[in-house]
């Protein structure tokens, strides 16, 4: 009698501890509610922030141990730009004797078929395994939060890599000629591409590139590496994701870095030719292309033609191109 008594006590004290438990949690919601979100504005983005990889390679690096990694960031659905890389200039695993390894980094689509090609990314993953995604919303004004996450990626996975190269998937890239590049320049503190001075910032709020004085009083940028294509010695990454803790992230993401590479005292360099990155499409010649290291293309499907007529065995003989820091 006295096992039940006590049994039943057990039993009714749980009922009422539980019952308190989840009055004063009732009673916390009611005194501190959530609290509301509360968007960053036309002209920054969210970040820092913890955004995760949901598609990843993260032995990668470790097994493979490269010497340079290529980083295309692309969106979602574009497969047609990232097999055309695959099957050109990406497709290069050994150049010059230093191993290449290419990555394609990708957000989240949202809307109509966001499930479906979810599944597909999974698959194309499974096949090629270069992708790298994570859980932002792919957009043209979270540009800035894409290259943060690559930079955060090549820190936690790659930072046993010499260099990486962000690239648009619309270049055209040579590597040989990136690498001998790469073979003169510094170890450290290192980004170089198409290098911009004193550009002035852009006031005007219909304007795709504008950046109100309130958000940065200075009539003009610090130097930076256009978007397009850059590279950047492995000890970066690390610096910059720590320099963004302190630098109002803006939606520009090559001026974002430029104004993290302020902070950090460093400034990019220019690389020995300024004709090597190209903002304007470069008439296509065997010679001509022999000679630079990045492009932009009128279409991306020129590569694959661009990419056959390049490696024909019985092409000119060109002049040899210096590199020299």
């Amino acid at each position: 009698m006295e096992v039940m008594f006590r049994k039943k006590y057990m039993l009714l004290f749980s009922v009422l501890l539980i019952s308190l438990i989840l009055l004063d949690f009732d009673l916390w919601r009611f005194a501190f509610p959530p609290v509301p979100y509360v968007s960053p504005g036309p002209y920054l983005v969210e970040y820092p922030y913890e955004y995760k990889f949901i598609i990843n390679e993260p032995q990668k690096c470790e097994e493979e141990k490269p010497y340079l990694v290529l980083i295309v960031p692309v969106a979602p659905a574009n497969r047609a730009h990232r097999d055309v890389i695959r099957n050109t200039w990406g497709g290069e695993s050994l150049v010059l004797g230093k191993v290449v390894k290419l990555f394609f980094l990708l957000g989240l689509q949202t809307g109509e078929g966001s499930e479906q090609l979810q599944e597909q990314l999974l698959q194309e993953s499974t096949e090629h395994q270069d992708l790298i995604q994570s859980d932002f919303l792919d957009c043209y004004k979270n540009l800035t939060i894409k290259t943060m996450m690559m930079l955060e990626w090549l820190d936690t996975y790659c930072s046993g890599a010499s260099y990486a190269m962000k690239i648009d998937s619309d270049m055209f890239l040579n590597v040989p000629n990136l690498i001998n590049m790469l073979s003169h320049a510094p170890k450290e503190n290192y980004m170089s591409g198409l290098v911009v001075r004193q550009a002035v910032v852009l006031r005007d709020r219909t304007s795709k590139w504008c950046l109100p004085v309130e958000l940065y009083p200075h009539p003009r940028y610090p130097r930076y590496a256009l978007g397009l294509g850059y590279v950047l010695s492995l000890d970066l990454p690390k610096k910059l994701v720590g320099a963004s803790r302190h630098v109002k992230a803006v939606y520009i993401e090559d001026v974002y870095l430029g104004l993290c590479m302020e902070y950090l005292g460093i400034s990019p360099t220019d690389p020995p030719d300024k004709s090597y990155f190209n903002v304007f499409p470069v008439q296509y010649s065997h010679c001509s292309f022999s000679r630079i290291i990045a492009t932009t293309t009128h279409n991306y499907s020129d590569l694959l033609w661009i990419w056959k007529d390049l490696h024909r065995p019985e092409q000119q003989i060109c002049p040899e191109v210096q590199f020299q820091n």
